[in-house]
């Protein structure tokens, strides 16, 4: 087993020491859904798209939980691929999601 530096090392809500181990890196894109008539949120959900170096595209969906020792559901969705376009509403334009 290899000498682990203290800086990578993390203890658990159990107690339980812990290595925090690179899986992926990569770019990632938060998108919300906006009704186009007002621009305001449509449902309290968000879309979490990562695009690894290595080309692999995951898609989660990311939803609040209602039950009061439950904060948020992250689940795996269809992937959609990385060409899908997005409204920048900053830029006030459409935009590929992973420019």
């Amino acid at each position: 087993m290899p000498k682990l530096p203290e800086q990578v090392l993390t203890v658990s809500k159990k107690g339980k020491v812990e290595v925090r181990a690179l899986v992926r890196r990569g770019k990632f894109v938060l998108i919300e859904y906006l009704d186009p008539e007002t621009m305001e949120r449509t449902e309290d959900k968000y879309k979490l798209v990562l695009l690894g170096d290595d080309g692999v595209v995951e898609e989660y969906f990311i939803l609040p939980l209602k039950q009061a020792n439950r904060r948020l559901m992250v689940i795996p969705r269809e992937k959609k691929g990385d060409k899908l376009m997005v409204w920048n509403r900053e830029a006030q334009r459409a935009e590929p999601m992973f420019p």
